[in-house]
């Protein structure tokens, strides 16, 4: 199956916090909240919710595409996607900017403070998926510039193209109106727990009612799992035990690289879910969103100790 995976693209600066956020805000002050952590540890990360995704699909054995608008700093991260196996053809560098980058700060308890400066990705919108020579089977629209976003959407409906509908981080952007009518005829919707709420707040809308709009709704739970919801159902995807904790950012892009990796290859929703459950706990365990790696034979034999796929991911091995 030919995924293109729209999105963000970004250099990642993580910090860790050794206390906790909670214990540093006054209610009675958050008007005029003025906060500074001193943090004890900062790396810089090839991030991006796009290549992010792209990475692990990489890792096991797909070559997804990638379309987005990157900076005149993007040829070294554009060498190390196309040695794991990403198509960066379609990353269109933009002279005078730089690659969008995130600010991101942890505490001990996984709770994060983040900014974002868009760069380069501020003008995805330029980009379109009807230039393309060759039409993807599905699309997936991720955080980017809300008018890429929209414009994306709206091709794919026109071009009847499937689409996995992720707002993630910009349903604080959106209108809830936006959501709606983005919402509206995607194949798929992506959110955090946190993310489906505030959907639920700015659309006016319920579970039941997203689900006449989408065909499948994924919500995930960080430690509690992951739900999915299709024909009525619910299938719940318990997490995989983590060796140890390391850093959370981009867990979630890997749970869906994983979920489209099974996806792709024609499995049933509940497996899907899993190769996306430990997907993410091979990234929570490693410190950036593309520093975790393993082998397919390791990944399927990890796997087999906590779920039973029946023998269907040996087609991964071929």
């Amino acid at each position: 199956m030919d995924v293109l995976l729209t999105g963000s693209v970004a250099y990642d600066y993580l910090m860790t916090f050794p206390g906790l956020f909670v214990e540093q805000f006054l209610p009675e002050r958050l008007g005029s909240i003025s906060l500074s952590f001193l943090v004890d540890s900062m790396s810089r990360q090839r991030g991006g919710i796009a290549p992010n995704i792209a990475y692990t699909m990489a890792l096991l054995g797909e070559c997804p595409h990638v379309m987005a608008t990157v900076g005149e700093d993007f040829a070294d991260y554009r060498t190390w996607l196309d040695s794991k196996g990403v198509d960066t053809s379609l990353m269109q560098v933009v002279p005078g900017l730089f690659t969008a980058s995130f600010f991101a700060t942890t505490d001990r308890a996984s709770a994060q403070i983040a900014s974002f400066y868009p760069g380069a990705m501020g003008v995805a919108a330029m980009q379109s998926i009807k230039d393309l020579q060759k039409r993807p089977d599905l699309v997936v629209i991720s955080p980017n510039a809300p008018d890429a976003m929209t414009k994306f959407a709206a091709e794919c409906r026109e071009l009847k193209i499937k689409y996995l509908y992720d707002p993630g981080q910009q349903v604080l952007r959106l209108e809830g109106s936006e959501l709606v009518r983005d919402m509206d005829g995607a194949h798929f919707l992506f959110c955090n727990d946190y993310e489906f709420g505030l959907t639920c707040k700015k659309t006016g809308r319920d579970l039941n009612q997203m689900l006449e709009q989408v065909k499948i709704l994924v919500v995930t739970r960080g430690k509690d799992g992951a739900s999915l919801y299709t024909d009525g159902q619910e299938v719940f995807i318990p997490t995989v035990p983590e060796d140890e904790i390391v850093d959370p950012t981009g867990v979630g892009d890997a749970f869906r690289a994983g979920f489209l990796t099974g996806y792709s290859r024609g499995f049933d929703w509940k497996l899907c879910g899993e190769i996306g459950s430990l997907a993410a706990v091979y990234c929570l365990e490693n410190r950036g969103p593309q520093s975790h790696g393993y082998t397919k034979e390791e990944f399927i034999q990890r796997f087999r100790r906590h779920f039973d796929d029946q023998g269907k991911l040996d087609v991964l091995l071929k």
